[in-house]
């Protein structure tokens, strides 16, 4: 097998481990949201690690058989790789519109990285590895402060974490290049910070690489991550590493041309992403709607039947005796009244409210007292 056909193969490889490595960290942000960046105690957490790890590994060996121009373009297919496999071994299909957005991504991309040329090795200086190094981190916290304000929104916070995490990866790049360059002539210990600082982004480029996969899907995140991680270090490489477009001014036309094909199919993947979420919230509410009219409108609950007590009350006839004697008094009481042989004449009151009268107790009033 020819050095270039390895190259190619590598590549392909590469592409594959990364895909897998972001369907499974999707996967585990499906399954455990409480746990935003890095949820440890997951073994598929740490075996996405291993995948994104394999795939920087035979990228970086690629590289090493492969022009510079061939290998990077084939990184992008990472998102073509994606989603096919995603219907395949966890069953999540994409729409058309994410189709087109992937496809309009990679060709985007890969078409920008093939026109990038190709410089001598050259480092930075220590005041330029601050500079770049404050700026980046700024930057990246800033990503993630945005990021954690549009909560509300996964699709857009899943775009900010993506960018903020292809900005970190993107910088480790450029300085695993800055220390590559510096190795070449032989290995010393003020590259130990410059290794620090490519431990701290490529660390904090997976965690918010994983962020990103919470409530967005695969297609959006892994797009945005896979665009501006390589276009972030060919700006640094173009405008810091003295590296050029091809073909002079009519290379420049077609990258920007590139890049705006690229930048076409992350809006589609956004946009497609924010239908799918308004989509599902309508759902929701429609059936949460659904079920509280449903639950309005259910029929009362039976009254028990009454007893045989309760219905021989129910049925029976009230007797109320009638009316003797008159309803008012016709003389005025005084103490020297005979007693009466009237019984009505004292001893009964007329109805009250319309009610039946009540007849008094006959009682002796010089014999009985009332106490109060």
């Amino acid at each position: 097998m020819s050095a270039l056909a390895l190259s190619v193969l590598l590549s392909l490889v590469s592409a594959v481990a990364y895909a897998g490595g972001a369907i499974v960290q999707e996967r585990v942000a499906v399954s455990s949201p409480g746990e935003q960046y890095a949820p440890l105690h997951r073994p598929s957490w740490w075996a996405a690690v291993a995948l994104n790890g394999l795939g920087g590994l035979l990228h970086v060996v690629a590289l090493a058989y492969g022009p510079l121009s061939l290998v990077q373009p084939l990184g992008a297919l990472t998102i073509v790789f994606a989603l096919p496999m995603a219907a395949l071994f966890v069953g999540r299909r994409a729409g058309a519109t994410a189709w087109r957005g992937a496809i309009m991504a990679t060709v985007g991309l890969a078409g920008l990285l093939a026109l990038v040329g190709a410089s001598e090795g050259q480092s930075l200086d220590t005041a330029q590895r601050v500079a770049v190094a404050v700026v980046t981190g700024g930057v990246v916290v800033a990503l993630m402060i945005a990021g954690r304000a549009a909560h509300r929104h996964p699709a857009v916070r899943s775009m900010l974490l993506a960018t903020g995490s292809g900005i970190a990866f993107g910088m480790s790049s450029v300085f695993t290049k800055t220390v590559a360059v510096d190795w070449s002539e032989g290995v010393t210990l003020s590259d130990l910070p410059s290794l620090g600082v490519i431990g701290v982004f490529a660390t904090a480029g997976m965690l918010l690489s994983q962020a990103s996969y919470r409530g967005a899907g695969l297609a959006a995140p892994l797009a945005t991550l896979t665009v501006v991680n390589p276009v972030v270090a060919a700006a640094v490489g173009i405008t810091m590493f003295g590296e050029t477009f091809r073909y002079g001014t009519t290379g420049t036309a077609l990258a920007l041309s590139c890049g705006v094909v690229a930048a076409g199919g992350l809006i589609l993947l956004t946009t497609e992403r924010l239908a799918r979420t308004a989509e599902t919230e309508t759902a929701v509410e429609t059936e949460t709607a659904v079920e509280t009219e449903s639950a309005a409108g259910t029929e009362p609950a039976a009254e028990p039947e009454p007893t045989p007590v309760e219905e021989e009350l129910l049925t029976a006839e009230l007797l109320v005796p009638a009316q003797v004697g008159p309803t008012v008094l016709e003389v005025a009481y005084d103490e020297t009244d005979e007693l009466s042989l009237d019984p009505a004449r004292y001893r009964f009151y007329g109805p009250f409210y319309g009610g039946s009268y009540i007849p008094a107790p006959s009682l002796d009033r010089h014999r009985v007292r009332v106490k109060s």
